[in-house]
Parts: structure tokens; sequence; C-alpha cells
């Protein structure tokens, strides 16, 4: 079977998630590959292994890691040049997608964005999308050189394989046209104590019904051991921080569970979490339209409906 290449998304060599679920969807079309970009592999090895990468492609060069995205994707476009694979799967993130969109430019290949999963059929890789703010649910085709898809968190459970993971050094000569934004300053996020939200397998959020009190959403969150998100409206008051906006203009997540507390649903919100796997809304407008979309819905005041779940929660847990 061809090879499947999957960047691998870590910190220092610590892998995330996101990576193990890759290599678990590449394992079903193809002979996974993984490619390393930064140093400290030797700590990425192990857990590389496990889900059953066969090799690792290293790319160990401070003229990628040093600047932003255009080395990445020239990076990414020397290992393809040398495995010769038959798709490229890359967790989604706002870096990641411009990476790929240039890395489709460099290989004059097709580029899918967001795919929620990814199969075979026909001896053809199939991808599916929600597409148009959440509408609809497509399925999509690269027909033109190598399949360059960014994939969504949480959408295919993790499985293990062993595997060698065999280190294979890439070389690589970034241009000079590449090296015109150079990292000059890296400050490690401040540790809240919760997952990070696209990662994050349940995720409870917040919207303008909090009127800026996230403190029952924060408690509810924190003893089912999710990511807090927040809703544009709670955003643009200023009750909680840009980088916790879920939402067609800021972070798309697909959890596990999906809480909504206090939120209308707006479409923007909507095309944010719309494919979220199980989605509860709370909120006191019985008709509020973010009751189309849910699994569940309680028609309440968050504050009364909150705390009372969380105590249940931690009921539950003895």
């Amino acid at each position: 079977m061809a090879e499947v290449l999957v960047l691998v998304d870590h910190t220092d060599g610590t892998v995330k998630k996101t990576t193990a679920e890759l290599l678990t969807i590449a394992r079903q079309i193809g002979t996974p590959s993984a490619v390393f970009v930064g140093s400290n592999v030797e700590a990425a090895r192990p857990r590389l292994a496990q889900f059953g990468a066969e090799k690792v492609y290293v790319v160990d060069n401070p003229d990628v890691t040093g600047y932003l995205v255009a080395p990445l994707a020239e990076a990414l476009a020397a290992v393809v040049a040398q495995a010769s694979p038959a798709a490229v799967l890359i967790p989604s993130s706002g870096t990641n997608k411009e990476a790929a969109a240039r890395l489709a430019i460099k290989t004059d290949s097709g580029l899918i964005t967001d795919a929620t999963a990814v199969s075979v059929t026909d001896g053809k890789i199939v991808t599916t999308q929600s597409a148009f703010a959440g509408g609809f649910t497509v399925q999509a085709q690269v027909t033109k050189g190598t399949p360059i898809i960014t994939v969504k968190p949480n959408v295919a459970p993790p499985q293990a394989s062993q595997a060698s993971a065999t280190v294979v050094p890439v070389e690589l000569t970034v241009s000079d046209a590449a090296k015109g934004t150079k990292i000059v300053k890296v400050e490690p996020k401040a540790k809240s104590g919760r997952p990070e939200l696209t990662e994050a397998a349940i995720v409870v959020s917040g919207g303008r019904g909090t009127g800026g009190d996230f403190g029952p959403v924060e408690a509810f969150a924190d003893v089912l051991g999710a990511a807090v998100g927040a809703s544009r409206a709670a955003v643009d008051a200023g009750w909680y921080p840009h980088s916790n906006q879920v939402g067609q203009t800021g972070k798309q997540v697909s959890p596990q569970l999906y809480v909504a507390a206090g939120i209308s649903g707006a479409i923007q919100h909507r095309a944010g979490m719309q494919t979220s796997k199980t989605i509860v809304a709370i909120n006191k407008d019985d008709e509020a339209p973010i009751f189309e979309l849910v699994d569940f819905g309680v028609v309440g005041d968050l504050f009364d409906v909150l705390p009372q779940a969380t105590e249940k929660v931690k009921e539950a847990k003895g």
C-alpha cells in the first residue's frame, strides 16, 4: 500500500491526540508515515510507533521552525517529493491550512480543508465535509496530483497499532523567499488546567445569556474535564478571551459532546460547532435557533440548570 503522510502535531516532542487520530485514519487508506518538523524526535517516536507510523520523516532545520508557514510548506513539499505518498493528512488549524494551500500549489495538487471523515471508495480517497456554515454535508475527492487534506480534530477515535517508526532524515534548503517573516520570540501559553479547545472531547460554551458571568459554565466544564468556549457575542462584549471563541470567525470544534449555555445559535456560531457528535443546549428562549440543531435541549435559566448538572455529575463520580 502507498504511504500516507501525517504531519505531526507536537510541542517539543510531546505528540498531541490529533496526530494519533490522523495516523488511525491514514492506516485505513494506506501505510502511515509521520512527518516530524522540529527537534526531539526521539521523545515522539514511541507514540508515533504506537499508532502505526512505519516511517518518521524528520525535518530538523531552524530555517523551518524559526519562520512562519512558508518554510513549512517547502519542508512538506520536500517530503512529498521523497515519499510519493497517496495523500497528505494535516491537522486543521489556521497555520496548517495556509501551509496546506501552499503545499498544494507547490505540488500541483488538489486541496480539501476541514474534513470530518476520510475513506476509500472504489480505490479513490473520498472526504466528508460540512459546508456553507454547516448547512450541508458534502463528499469530495481530489482529481489532480496528491490529495492534500486538512482534518478536523476529534473525528476518529485513536486506535493503536504498533509499527517501527523508522527515522528518515530529510535534508532541505529553505529558499530566501520563504524566510520573509521570522519568529523572534515564543512564550508558553498560560496553563488553565483545561484541555485545548480544538482538541477537547467535551466543550462547554457560554454566550450572551451568561451576562458576563462564566462561573457556572467553567464549573460545569471542570467537573466534566472539558474545555470552555464562548460565542462571538460574549467575546465581543469582553466577557471571555477571543482565543476561546467558537464560530466561523473563531475556532471550529468537533468534540464528542458540545454544551451550549445561553447561546441563541446564530449561523456564525453553528458553523464552528455543528459537526460535534452530541449537542446539548440550555436556553430560556424555547424558540432559540440552537434548538433546531441539538440532540438534547433544556429550556431554562443556565444559572439554575448548570449548577444542578454540576452537582449531579459530582454525585455520579462519587
